[in-house]
């Protein structure tokens, strides 16, 4: 018996509704789950040196967040030995994904767990599903 998983989707955040965004997906931890998402975007690409993030929210529940003006990025993880490109997008799910497994860790927060399955579910079925596994294992 095969069991298919319903397609989830994303939708980027219209600008007058972002500022609502991390609070609602991190609670109290908003402000610390920004500033590991642009820490881990630094840790893995040498090249990254800011700009403006969209967000996303998914049909699952989940969201991400994404640079919006980069092409393709380098992206290095030492730990796993990966090293590899991939598009802007893939790259902030990956970031996100990093940062929400950090803040997991660090608060224990059912909800901030939930929100890691929710993205991690959303990631394999992104056309760069193996790049971002790859990144993340």
């Amino acid at each position: 018996m095969t069991q298919t998983l319903a397609r989830i989707t994303s939708s980027v955040v219209p600008d007058e509704l972002r500022l609502n965004v991390l609070p609602r997906y991190l609670g109290r931890h908003f402000l610390q789950g920004e500033v590991l998402v642009y820490d881990w975007a630094a840790r893995l690409c040498h090249t990254y040196d800011g700009g403006f993030w969209n967000f996303f929210t998914l049909s699952n529940g989940g969201f991400y967040m994404a640079p919006a003006n980069l092409g393709r990025v380098h992206v290095r993880w030492h730990l796993n030995g990966y090293n590899d490109t991939m598009g802007a997008d893939a790259f902030g799910i990956v970031v996100t994904l990093f940062a929400l497994c950090h803040l997991a860790e660090k608060t224990r927060d059912d909800a901030i767990i939930n929100r890691y399955h929710e993205l991690r579910t959303f990631a394999t079925q992104h056309v760069e599903a193996a790049n971002i596994l790859r990144v993340i294992d």
